[in-house]
């Protein structure tokens, strides 16, 4: 097995999916599982579906082609504005596609009516975060030009938050995607089918409003595979922390000082390392990753270990006590880690949890209109964790 590694248990979650989804339909709202993270994985795919999303998301049209080509027939949903070069490769892949931009969407209508397709669309609005949407004021204009394309279908409004300004999804923020909606509708006789309301970071929302309005889908990721909550990086109480976690060989470990006894200049990275916080010698530890694997300040080493530095190849820990070359730790991830750890080609990937042979052809995800029938239940119960 690589020294290397990140572990990925499906058994954890199918568990966190499954509980995140429960609790969404209570409130007649439906999950869109997010698979970027881990590229795409067929695996997850079939685990997300199984655990009752109504569709995958992913931001890359290459992860939705994988999943496409391995058989998993779901709805899916490409949750970056298409490029002008693969419209017609988003197109061909059957998928929503989020946009913003009147140009990407003429562009889109030309390349479905080429295939003789209607290619679903959903608008992003603009509340706050700048990452992604169209301003308020311009939304009138762009659905107008999707209504006027045969080969365009408005399938919904959705929003963003916390992924470049961390901003937080309030009740009045809600309010207010919901009131653009009814103003559409209004404005063009029309019914708006999926409002989807943001992401992981809408969770604490999600757990303490009275009134969701008209948000009926939400795009989980981040909270499903690490059971957190973007916005205060907490654990969601009653999911697994550790479903995917990374594991680093030791390839030295030795008593050191912990502050460099000569001058000191900027290190591999610009960086001027100040060495104020003196300890006298220490264990120092050495894995085999560094950031070039990893993002050493977004992961969670074991207790009584701490990160100290790293450089693109070694990963610097100050640990309890001597450690053995070969010997392995484990360490949680943050969402910025994960990423990097799952895009780096020298981390090798081990998936476990899928007992059995998996189906050629995944099962087809519940839609919509099925949320909206699942038996009424006790609402369950989830807590964000206070900050620590």
């Amino acid at each position: 097995m690589n020294g290397l590694r990140i572990d990925v248990d499906l058994e954890k979650i199918s568990d966190n999916a499954r509980s995140l989804v429960d609790l969404a339909a209570q409130r007649g709202i439906s999950i869109t599982g997010v698979t970027k993270a881990l590229l795409g994985e067929p695996r997850l795919a079939r685990v997300l579906v199984a655990a009752g999303v109504v569709a995958l998301g992913d931001s890359r049209i290459e992860n939705i082609e994988r999943m496409r080509h391995a058989h998993v027939n779901t709805r899916m949903m490409l949750m970056r504005s298409p490029m002008m070069s693969q419209v017609n490769r988003v197109v061909r892949s059957n998928t929503i596609s989020v946009n913003s931009n009147i140009d990407v969407l003429t562009e889109l209508a030309t390349a479905a009516r080429v295939c003789g397709r209607v290619h679903p669309v959903m608008i992003m609005a603009e509340l706050g975060d700048l990452r992604v949407g169209a301003m308020a004021n311009d939304l009138h204009a762009i659905v107008r030009h999707i209504l006027r394309c045969p080969s365009l279908r408005l399938e919904g409004i959705g929003t963003n938050f916390a992924c470049r300004s961390g901003i937080e999804p309030t009740d009045e923020i809600m309010g207010e995607l919901s009131g653009l909606v009814e103003k559409i509708e209004s404005a063009f006789g029309i019914h708006i089918d999926t409002v989807s309301g943001g992401n992981s970071a809408n969770i604490g929302w999600l757990a303490s409003t009275e009134d969701v309005g008209r948000i009926n889908n939400l795009r989980l990721g981040e909270s499903i595979l690490l059971g957190r909550d973007p916005l205060c990086r907490q654990p969601i109480e009653g999911l697994h922390t550790n479903a995917i976690t990374l594991v680093g060989e030791v390839i030295e470990s030795h008593r050191k000082p912990t502050r460099p006894w000569v001058r000191a200049h900027h290190n591999a990275f610009g960086e001027v390392v100040n060495g104020t916080d003196d300890r006298g010698e220490i264990w120092q530890t050495t894995i085999a990753a560094g950031t070039q694997d990893t993002d050493p300040e977004d992961i969670r080493p074991p207790v009584g270990t701490t990160v100290l530095a790293a450089s693109a190849d070694h990963l610097i820990l100050a640990t309890p006590a001597r450690m053995k070359p070969g010997s392995s730790i484990r360490f949680e991830l943050g969402y910025s880690a994960l990423l990097r750890s799952m895009t780096s080609p020298f981390v090798a990937k081990e998936l476990t949890g899928v007992n059995g042979p998996l189906p050629a052809v995944a099962v087809t995800s519940r839609r919509q209109s099925d949320v909206a029938r699942l038996r009424p239940e006790p609402r369950p119960t989830l807590t964000i964790m206070p900050r620590i």
